[in-house]
């Protein structure tokens, strides 16, 4: 194993929590999927689905706020994506965040004494 400095623990550190990351994105992949959930759905359909006004999906979509497809003049929202994209803009509790900074010091502090 490579020894490292203290300088580059910062990095490290980040490289280990976008490695889980994508962990958990291919453990999410791998769940079985509900057939309908790959449906597509019309701007109508996904207005209901997000619970807003159809003026505001299309606002989003113009501002690319939102995945969406476009084959021709219509606009089609996959229903996984749109899961996606919601759970991708949580935020966290400060209990969470909380947990975080602790664990990311518990890090810190084991590392300082491994040296």
């Amino acid at each position: 194993m490579e020894s490292f400095g203290f300088e580059k623990l910062l990095e490290i550190v980040r490289r280990l929590f976008e490695k889980v990351e994508h962990i958990e994105e291919m453990l999410q992949d791998l769940k079985p999927k509900d057939p309908q959930e790959n449906e597509l759905l019309t701007i109508q359909e996904a207005a209901e689905f997000l619970k807003v006004t159809v003026p505001a999906l299309y606002t989003k979509v113009s501002r690319q706020e939102i995945p969406v497809s476009k084959p021709g003049k219509r606009l089609y929202f996959n229903k996984t994506d749109l899961k996606k994209w919601i759970t991708a803009s949580r935020k966290k509790t400060i209990m969470e965040i909380r947990k975080e900074a602790e664990e990311r010091m518990k890090m810190l502090n084991k590392h300082k004494n491994f040296i």
